[in-house]
């Protein structure tokens, strides 16, 4: 009996609250790296470092003289020579700053991610299935930190802006990789789960399916500078609820909704009504069911993530993307994607 006891403690150790709160610090770091990164695009420093030093990239310039060195550096692409000639040595430092913090959590990320794993593994403090999951987002974090680099790359070459595509790609990895942490989270807390019903739990899928491609096409404005133009609502310009530049400014057709800024803020609109609306049903279908509390509870943050969204896009667009309101928005997409992630959980197997 003593025996058996023994072995239930050693399987309790597993998953345990230390694990919990690793992940859930990981979630927090991912959710600080984005809206540094979202201030990092809006304050247009994310081609301030045009190297990449892994290890000694790590400590920024120290002196008069490492800066001036970072400074030529700088001045020897697109970004200074076609847009920042202009440029002081104190305002090459005001950039930098983002962009190096932008990296310094990055790397960051990095460490508290694999040494507590190496330490949980070793300690036997997993089980298999978180492992495989901790694997996958060692992976997904990696990935994210290539794509970081893959974007920056784009920026350095002709044109002084990085790829809108490469910019949305690097975004919505790193969503995924925090809406996978947090799902892992809750994989550890909530360990049985109550299906409702097939229908309700594909309708959050594919309202979740629905927010990720608004992200991407949030990531799209975003590179584009799509959001300030037409910033009026709900009409675009010209009191035309969809101006004619959405469908002229590229050839052939379809890469007006892609590469053409009037385009991709007119699909970023569509698909806020689409989520509201999504969203909305959701809300009205689950009032009809027997729900738990967490089950409500999830509900009820959603929808009113959704409203505060909603709101938030609105008066970004109206008062033409100022820094606070920009970094609001994404961190109103983050809020409202854990809503989304939290309700699919508390409907799923």
């Amino acid at each position: 009996m003593s025996q058996m006891s023994e072995g239930q403690s050693g399987l309790m150790k597993k998953d345990s609250k230390k694990v919990v709160i690793w992940l859930l610090t990981g979630c927090l770091l991912i959710f600080i790296m984005v809206v540094i990164g979202g201030i990092t695009r809006l304050t247009h420093s994310g081609l301030s470092i045009s190297n990449y030093k892994l290890i000694s990239g790590t400590i920024p310039p120290l002196n008069e003289t490492e800066w001036q060195t970072a400074f030529d550096l700088y001045k020897q692409y697109p970004e200074y020579q076609k847009l920042n000639t202009h440029f002081s040595l104190q305002d090459f430092k005001d950039i930098y700053f983002w962009e190096w913090l932008h990296r310094f959590i990055g790397r960051l990320i990095g460490l508290v991610f694999f040494f507590p794993f190496l330490y949980f593994l070793i300690k036997k403090q997993l089980t298999k299935p978180t492992i495989r999951k901790s694997i996958i987002l060692l992976s997904l974090g990696a990935f994210q930190g290539f794509l970081g680099w893959y974007m920056v790359k784009s920026g350095l070459v002709d044109r002084p802006d990085v790829s809108h595509y490469r910019l949305a790609a690097h975004l919505t990895t790193a969503f995924i990789t925090f809406g996978y942490t947090f799902w892992v989270v809750l994989d550890i807390i909530f360990p049985n789960r109550k299906q409702i019903n097939k229908c309700f739990r594909n309708l959050i899928r594919i309202g979740l399916g629905v927010l990720l491609l608004q992200i991407i096409y949030g990531a799209f404005v975003a590179g584009l500078d799509a959001g300030f133009i037409h910033n009026h609502w709900p009409m675009m310009a010209d009191g035309k609820f969809i101006h004619q530049t959405v469908y002229i400014e590229q050839n052939p057709l379809y890469k007006n909704f892609t590469e053409g800024k009037s385009g991709v803020q007119f699909v970023h609109r569509i698909l806020a009504y689409i989520v509201v609306l999504l969203v909305f049903i959701i809300w009205n279908k689950a009032r009809k069911l027997n729900l738990t509390t967490h089950q409500k509870k999830g509900i009820h943050i959603l929808f009113a993530m959704m409203g505060i969204q909603f709101l938030l896009g609105i008066y970004t667009l109206l008062f033409q993307v100022p820094v606070w309101l920009g970094v609001a928005h994404q961190i109103g997409a983050f809020f409202l994607l854990t809503a989304m992630l939290f309700t699919l959980h508390r409907f799923s197997k």
